[in-house]
Formats: C-alpha cells, sequence, structure tokens
C-alpha cells in the first residue's frame, strides 16, 4: 500500500512554525530587540513625563499675619500714676498706680509691674486694699463692668466670675489667652488684722476706645 502523503495544510504549517522558530532566534540575538524594547519604555513612560512637566497652577501667596497693636510704646515707671479705674456700679473712680508695695497701695489702686497694662493681651492685674480704695469692691459681681482709663485709651471688661482664694494663691495673676482684667483685694472685708483670703473678679475685655 502507498503511505499517505502529507496534505498542503500541514505542510504550510510546518514550515510557517520553522519560519518563527528561526525569525525568533534572529530577533533575540540582534540589536532589533533592544530597540523594540526602547521603544515601548518609551511610549509608556511618555505620559508620565508629560504629567510631570505641565505646569502647575500657582497656589495664592498667603497673607502676612497682622501684628499686633503696641498700645504702649512705653512702660510706666515703678510708683508713676498710669490711669484710673471706673467702677460703674459704685459710680466712683480709683487712681492706678504701677506696682503694687505699700507706697503705690497707700495711694490708690496698684498695677501688678509683672502683668500687661489695661487693653494688652493676657492678664492685667491690679490689687488694692480693702479698708480704702475698695472697701466696697464686694459690691460689685458678675456681670458689672470694670473701666480702665490709661494713656491708650478706655477699656471696658465685664465681670465674668467672682473667685474667693486663699492670701498665697498665685492663680490670680497667671496668664490668660485673651484680654483679662483680674482685680483682687484682701477678704473677708470685715475682718481685723491680715484677712486669710482674696476677694478676686475676674473681668473679660468688651470694648477699647483707641486715643
Amino acid at each position: 500500500m502507498k503511505e499517505k502523503q502529507p496534505s498542503k495544510k500541514r505542510t504550510w504549517l510546518i514550515a510557517c512554525a520553522v519560519l518563527l522558530f528561526c525569525g525568533g532566534i534572529y530577533f533575540t540575538t540582534t540589536n532589533a530587540f533592544t530597540f523594540i524594547k526602547g521603544y515601548a519604555m518609551y511610549k509608556i513612560d511618555k505620559p508620565e513625563a508629560a504629567a510631570e512637566t505641565k505646569p502647575q497652577k500657582s497656589l495664592p501667596a498667603s497673607k502676612p499675619e497682622k501684628k499686633e497693636e503696641v498700645l504702649y510704646p512705653e512702660r510706666p515707671k515703678t510708683g508713676e500714676m498710669m490711669g484710673e479705674l471706673y467702677i460703674p456700679k459704685l459710680e466712683k473712680s480709683l487712681s492706678i498706680y504701677h506696682g503694687t508695695d505699700e507706697n503705690e497701695l497707700e495711694k490708690g489702686v496698684g498695677h501688678y509691674a509683672q502683668s500687661v497694662l489695661p487693653g494688652e493681651r493676657d492678664n492685667s492685674v491690679l490689687s488694692g486694699h480693702r479698708d480704702t480704695v475698695f472697701r466696697r469692691l464686694g459690691e460689685v459681681g458678675k456681670g458689672d463692668l470694670l473701666i480702665a482709663r490709661t494713656e491708650a485709651g478706655t477699656f471696658t471688661y465685664k465681670v465674668r466670675k467672682v473667685r474667693i482664694v486663699d492670701a498665697d494663691d498665685r492663680t490670680v495673676i497667671v496668664p490668660k489667652p485673651k484680654a483679662t482684667l483680674t482685680v483682687t483685694t484682701c477678704y473677708p472685708f470685715s475682718f481685723i488684722g491680715h484677712a486669710p483670703e482674696r476677694y478676686v473678679l475676674v473681668a473679660d475685655l468688651l470694648t477699647s476706645e483707641m486715643k
């Protein structure tokens, strides 16, 4: 019997396979493979490179911080009269002296020298004797006004809190995050001798009228 001859289709497939095999060997052993690989990487990286080189929208420039206004170019000297404290509830105006030594407290209300001046941000502390300038301070309480008048202007405060503390309590002079006026005197008001406590008014700044 005669053996069957391979069909033309089968012969064509074998020939194609041999050509592809030979072409693959040639492709991988010459510069053609390197060239095509490099071109493909270039096409992939091009969109990212374009995105990087694309001009970005400039951000709006930040506004410079506003400097806090200087109310007092020079601080008062110790013992110097620096203003007055007006208490509407008592219809009384009291002189304020810089310092809280006995020399200042004998003349009027003393301003604690290590605290800020009235109108400035932080805690401004005033003290006075209960048997002289602050004889009626116990009548002043929460919601009442305290008005400090100085060379910088008129500063109106509203009492937010009334405190009774020990005589050696130092919390009355601690810094505050906003403009505060702390007014303190000995307590009880009718006590004979060195009073063991302090009557404290803590007031927040309401308005400022600059000169």
